[in-house]
């Protein structure tokens, strides 16, 4: 019971106000990142123009092109799916009362930098840390 009142108080420096805006932030990112992958799968592989040698007009082989245009689709793909996978995560924590406390310190997640990465999991300060750790 101690536990859930400490992390009550960390979660108290988000107003109600502040955490509307936020979930309202992450909804809409949640729409955007739905209707990117939407449209990334139903993108349809526009052919290039091959002359009967089998090149592309730039003298490029064209199979080239359609294996660079599937690698970028494949990795936007994977990025909207990750930025997808971390609102989600966001919203969850927020249902459960844990919104906007870093689980490496245990401390508040600055207003600041929830309004700029409303998905952000950690402070800044254990980010940084965790990064170079790597």
């Amino acid at each position: 019971m101690v536990n859930q009142r400490a992390s009550d108080e960390r979660a108290a420096h988000l107003s109600a106000e502040d955490l509307a805006a936020l979930r309202a932030s992450l909804h809409e990112q949640r729409l955007f990142r739905r209707e990117q992958l939407r449209q990334i799968g139903a993108a349809v592989p526009v052919p290039a123009h091959r002359p009967p040698d089998g090149r592309a007009a730039d003298g490029r082989a064209a199979d080239g092109r359609a294996a660079a245009r599937e690698e970028v689709r494949a990795a936007l793909t994977a990025s909207a799916r990750m930025v997808l996978a971390d609102v989600e995560a966001a919203l969850e924590r927020m249902r459960q009362g844990r919104y906007g406390i870093c689980p490496l310190c245990r401390g508040p997640i600055p207003l600041t930098h929830l309004v700029v990465v409303p998905q952000a999991r950690c402070c800044g300060c254990c980010r940084q840390a965790r990064g170079a750790g790597e």
